[in-house]
């Protein structure tokens, strides 16, 4: 198995793209970035220098994924997605001069196993997104998102908690802090603002 690589896409020569992994029209992959087998890219998305991808990821179209961002195993980023990675952005320094490359430093947006980034949401670095997450379309993350949480707004706040099939799980009837997923009937059980999936 190798890797598919559109004529339009500009994949840099030292970036590592894993078997099976499609890269479409007008992608960009950058200097020394690494993405897993099994993964698509999607028409004009950005992966920057350095980015870690594991396996099985997708980036939808037009997705922008500054450096050092890390996304995990199974993480979904929707179109137009932003991981920015400058928590104190200017394009100039206090006297005027344009910033390069070693005038600030990088900070990186995490992404942990499974979660989605909805379609035009921005994930504001430093900031993790825990395992399983759902992040709503058009969501500002400010924050650390806890593990399958269901996040939205303006900035966003968790409004509910979501299972491994995306769908939001509902509380179970008798059970306080149980959770049930609606699709799959896996339970989750609630504490302290932390979920955990029963094995």
């Amino acid at each position: 198995m190798t890797s598919r690589i559109q004529p339009t896409a500009q994949v840099d020569e030292t970036a590592t793209i894993g078997d099976g992994t499609t890269v479409w029209d007008l992608a960009q992959i950058r200097e020394d970035a690494r993405l897993g087998s099994g993964c698509i890219v999607g028409r004009g998305a950005y992966v920057g220098p350095g980015v870690r991808i594991g396996d099985n990821v997708k980036l939808q179209n037009y997705a922008l994924v500054y450096e050092p961002a890390v996304l995990a195993d199974g993480v979904f980023v929707g179109p137009a997605a932003v991981f920015t990675n400058d928590y104190f952005p200017r394009s100039v320094d206090p006297e005027g001069k344009l910033k390069r490359g070693g005038d600030w430093e990088a900070v990186a947006v995490t992404v942990a196993e499974g979660a989605s980034i909805g379609a035009r949401s921005v994930c504001v670095a430093p900031v993790h997104i825990g395992r399983w997450a759902l992040v709503a379309a058009g969501a500002v993350v400010t924050k650390d998102v806890p593990d399958h949480a269901l996040v939205a707004g303006v900035p966003a706040r968790r409004i509910g908690w979501v299972g491994r099939a995306g769908v939001r799980l509902t509380a179970l009837e008798g059970e306080s802090g149980v959770w049930e997923c609606p699709e799959t009937g896996a339970l989750h059980d609630e504490k302290d603002g932390v979920l955990i999936e029963r094995a």
